[in-house]
């Protein structure tokens, strides 16, 4: 499984850096809204929304807002700021819904609706946190793919850590193969990044402390988007999200951490002022 895991990245990985660094933002942000779409659509199955038109009519209302705030941003862009600043104070509240992983286990529709809502305060704000790293004026590409190359080096760095020395169970409830030591490994692969990235982002030695801090900040926010996934399948009995990329799962399972990182990077990003 891990030559396969390994192989989809090989594959998938390059793409995915050409797409980030070469297509111009309208473009990137209509694949982006079609990959956000297609993990929107395995998050409906995790609900325990079965029926096809429910789901589909979830993802066309979820396109239409992807689709307003596009047409809606203006010169500085304040409706993806908003969007951006909204998913950012979701995945804040998140972190108690880990903490009480039992909450809305039920199969109610009351508890299925509360998770329709936050795939939707998950997806649509990180799509529109990538929009704006990529409008960037300078080196908007790169602070894009600098944002998705932190998850990734953060989810490899867990994995291959956590496989070889994982012992401490970080949260046993929800995601029982997740250790502390992978946790550390991960910080330890997203805070790699940083170093590497600061002169290619345009920046400065002296601003490699308050990047560090972004992007540490950043990967443990992935983690939690990691465990919500999980705990939406520990909810609903499955495995994983789908099986459309294989060694990985479904495409939401490629895409839980970065939902997370990204509204809490911009915002960080912005904070700082790098």
């Amino acid at each position: 499984m891990s030559r396969v895991r390994i192989a989809s990245g090989l594959v998938l990985g390059p793409i995915a850096i050409a797409a980030v660094l070469w297509l111009p933002t309208p473009w990137l942000a209509l694949v982006a809204a079609v990959l956000v779409l297609g993990g929107l659509w395995e998050w409906t199955r995790l609900t325990g929304l079965s029926q096809p038109m429910p789901r589909l009519g979830y993802l066309a209302a979820n396109g239409l807002v992807m689709a307003v705030l596009a047409w809606a941003a203006g010169p500085q862009l304040f409706a993806l700021k908003a969007a951006v600043l909204l998913g950012t104070g979701w995945w804040v509240l998140s972190l108690a819904w880990l903490w009480r992983f039992e909450f809305a286990q039920a199969d109610r529709g009351r508890y299925r609706m509360l998770k329709l809502a936050a795939g939707s305060l998950a997806a649509v704000p990180a799509w529109a946190a990538l929009v704006l790293l990529h409008e960037s004026p300078e080196h908007g590409p790169r602070w894009a793919l600098f944002a998705v190359a932190l998850v990734w080096a953060a989810d490899t760095g867990a994995y291959f850590v956590g496989v070889r020395l994982g012992k401490r169970k970080l949260a046993p409830s929800i995601s029982p193969n997740k250790s502390w030591e992978g946790f550390w490994g991960g910080l330890t692969g997203a805070g790699l990044v940083a170093i590497i990235g600061v002169l290619p982002l345009g920046l400065g030695w002296t601003d490699l402390p308050a990047l560090l801090l972004l992007t540490l900040v950043a990967a443990m926010m992935s983690v939690a988007g990691d465990l919500f996934e999980s705990l939406l399948k520990r909810h609903s009995g499955h495995k994983d999200s789908g099986r459309i990329i294989p060694g990985h799962g479904g495409m939401l399972d490629r895409l839980d951490s970065i939902l997370a990182a990204l509204p809490v990077f911009v915002v960080g990003k912005l904070w700082l002022g790098l």
